[in-house]
């Protein structure tokens, strides 16, 4: 027997309601979204909806942070260290999310956006950082991986403040070496090789 949660029924009803949403957030706000709007779109009934989501607002979650994980690819950073590469690729995947948002973004997603890109840059930078430093649980891995989450997302909204006159990769590459020289310093004195 097959579980409800990956049952590709299940499945399909739940991508057919998710971009039913961001075909209808590309028409209107957010906030004037309904799940009557979404259950038409998705021609679904409303028990169906609420089958998947909680609300509107747990429908918005679950979709852009699946468009998130789409862009940040996640699989190519857990299997990859925390070099200038690295990144580039990762302050460009939220850029190129956020750039992607522009036209449906409207005002009532900005924290909703923050707190998700940030969740899942946390996610990726301590599994990172832990694959790096081979410890089980440590709560300065933790901390730097909170402070490189948040960096990156405050930097992609300076980024997108200065009117995207500078590409993204240029523009992270000139924090890179003080990101990295910390890095470095803190590979020392664990006793590992400094990162080339």
């Amino acid at each position: 027997m097959t579980s409800s949660k990956t049952d590709p029924r299940v499945l399909r009803t739940r991508k057919l309601i998710m971009d039913s949403f961001i075909e209808l957030s590309g028409k209107k706000e957010f906030k004037e979204i309904t799940v009557k709007d979404l259950t038409t779109e998705a021609m679904i009934n409303r028990a169906t909806f609420y089958y998947h989501f909680e609300d509107i607002y747990d429908l918005l979650e679950k979709v852009l942070s699946e468009v998130l994980s789409v862009n940040l690819n996640y699989d190519f950073y857990e299997n990859d260290e925390l070099t200038e590469e690295v990144f580039v690729k990762i302050f460009k995947a939220v850029t190129d999310f956020q750039k992607s948002l522009s036209s449906r973004c409207h005002r009532g997603y900005e924290d909703t956006i923050a707190r998700i890109i940030r969740e899942q840059l946390e996610i990726i930078f301590y599994k990172m950082l832990l694959k790096r430093h081979k410890a089980e649980k440590d709560d300065a891995l933790k901390v730097t991986a909170v402070l490189l989450s948040w960096g990156i997302y405050g930097a992609s909204v300076e980024w997108r403040r200065q009117g995207l006159n500078i590409p993204p990769g240029e523009f992270v590459r000139l924090a890179i070496p003080y990101i990295q020289h910390g890095i470095a310093r803190r590979n020392e004195e664990d006793g590992e090789p400094r990162p080339q």
